[in-house]
């Protein structure tokens, strides 16, 4: 057996608030929509993936997700733009990615980087 894909599931009772973010924000394109449930995702191929951790790095919080983007300058800018807090960053880590933190409309903590 081998895993195929991990899914994230944010419980919420207003879906609706994920496009401002992950649609229009992050430019993820919604997959599915059965009113109950709303994907967000691309078609970039990613490798399977789960952390754990007992912090951020940098003795930052442990954020919910992590989102890797080929441009975080530009991430920032339309993040700020759309009137998200930032709550760390952009810095550049000594592990080599810059990245920030910012709260998605549910709350979550959310780190976006690039690697260096």
């Amino acid at each position: 057996m081998r895993v195929k894909r991990i899914v994230t599931n944010i419980d919420t009772q207003d879906i609706t608030l994920a496009k401002s973010f992950y649609q229009d924000v992050l430019g993820l394109e919604l997959l599915m929509d059965h009113g109950w449930i709303a994907t967000y995702g691309s078609d970039e191929e990613m490798c399977v993936q789960i952390s754990f951790a007992s912090q951020g790095g940098s003795q930052t919080p442990t954020p919910n997700l992590s989102i890797e983007v080929d441009d975080v300058e530009l991430a920032f800018e339309r993040i700020k733009a759309a009137g998200f807090t930032i709550e760390y960053g952009p810095v550049e880590e000594p592990w080599g990615v810059k990245r920030f933190y910012v709260r998605d409309p549910f709350g979550k903590l959310i780190n976006i980087l690039s690697h260096l």
